[in-house]
């Protein structure tokens, strides 16, 4: 059986391909302004990079916040449930997963099934999110794929005390002002980050092992501040930010 699952966020969109059990690939593009478009053209590009004819695909789920603009999916499924599925495929031991994508960030429980016992999500506010993240890049003048490597050059992080998206550019832009290295800014940003993130994790519990998706998983930053306030080491697949999309693809397979 061969299924697609297609996870449309709202900075990029990706898809993923498994054929009896097997993951055969991924792909993600930026989703631009129109997600309708976007899922169609991950979907197509996918195939186009596995030789796939469309015949051949059974059955296609999608998930994400732009999910029901899939119009030619089977089904339509939450990105909770989707995550959940994805992290016990890549690593059946995995009992937390944080995530944190373009707009929002969750933290899931698991069970041994790979099944949710619980979540928490902050789909309210842009902090803590990949969009934040990108308007803290655009404020210091630095490309957001060095961020977390600059963050690790840090000798004494700043301290970011807002978490509003509009008030923490303010403070990095004073920062700035006042001399401060970039890295340290960077640093401090990484860590206000970890600790809004831990606390929202914390309401459904942190059990080990742990596994980070989404985009912002690719982050070392990120990861390390988190891993450093919760006491834990984290996993982070190679397939961090296509994680959404392999459930979606695993439960179009399972699911009816």
């Amino acid at each position: 059986m061969l299924t697609v699952g297609i996870d449309v966020g709202s900075i990029s969109a990706k898809a993923a391909v498994i054929q009896d059990g097997e993951l055969l690939g991924g792909k993600v593009i930026l989703t631009g302004y129109n997600a309708r478009n976007a899922g169609k053209n991950v979907y197509d590009k996918l195939l186009a990079d596995h030789n796939i004819d469309p015949a051949m695909v059974d059955r296609v789920v999608a998930t994400g916040y732009g999910r029901k603009s899939v119009e030619f999916a089977d089904k339509a499924i939450t990105e909770i449930t989707c995550h959940a599925a994805g992290a016990h495929f890549q690593d059946p031991s995995v009992r937390s997963v944080i995530d944190i994508g373009g707009q929002d960030s969750k933290a899931i429980s698991l069970d041994s099934a790979g099944r949710v016992n619980d979540f928490a999500m902050n789909d309210k506010c842009a902090a803590g999110t990949g969009r934040f993240l990108e308007v803290m890049a655009r404020a210091l003048e630095v490309d957001l794929d060095v961020f977390g490597e600059m963050s690790l050059k840090a000798d004494a992080p700043a301290a970011i005390s807002s978490l509003c998206t509009v008030f923490a550019e303010s403070e990095v832009i004073s920062l700035l002002a006042r001399g401060e290295k970039r890295e340290n800014i960077i640093a401090g940003i990484h860590e206000s980050i970890g600790s809004r993130v831990l606390a929202m994790a914390k309401r459904v519990g942190v059990a080990e092992p742990v596994m980070m998706t989404g985009g912002v998983a690719k982050n070392i930053g990120v990861v390390k501040a988190l891993e450093s306030r919760a006491g834990v080491v984290i996993e982070v697949s190679p397939n961090a930010q296509i994680n959404g999309a392999i459930g979606a693809a695993l439960l179009a397979a399972n699911g009816p």
